[in-house]
């Protein structure tokens, strides 16, 4: 069944089920542990990212032949960039909207998911060519 699904809608449906969680994550740990939105967005990341991962090499990309420790560790690197774009984006739109900072960082979370389905179809998760 899941060959049926289409590629963007299993990275829609896990990049929401990251999203989730590391909106959730953060939202817990400002309203439970008083820890400041760009702090606990940080920890949101590293939480979130493990649900990333799993999903994207099990379920979005699935059959893509790469070795788990060489798309681990892109997947890694690309997540380091789209979070650096994040947590810039994110304290910036914090210090200039009077927006609440769970809306601003949902806006944020989609537009760095943006970047990370395209890179991750075109370089994590690419299938070496045959040599």
């Amino acid at each position: 069944m899941l060959p049926d699904i289409p590629r963007p809608l299993r990275f829609i449906a896990v990049g929401c089920a990251a999203a989730g969680v590391h909106w959730l994550t953060v939202v817990a740990l400002v309203e439970h542990l008083a820890l400041r939105p760009l702090i606990a967005n940080v920890l949101g990341w590293l939480v979130a990212f493990g649900v990333s991962f799993a999903g994207h090499h099990h379920l979005t990309f699935r059959g893509h032949g790469v070795p788990v420790r060489d798309s681990m560790r892109r997947f890694f690197l690309l997540s380091a960039l789209g979070f650096s774009i994040n947590e810039a984006t994110y304290a910036v739109a914090l210090h200039v909207s009077r927006m609440g900072y769970q809306v601003l960082l949902g806006g944020v979370l989609v537009l760095v998911a943006l970047l990370t389905w395209v890179l991750s179809r075109l370089w994590v998760f690419r299938t070496p060519a045959p040599a």
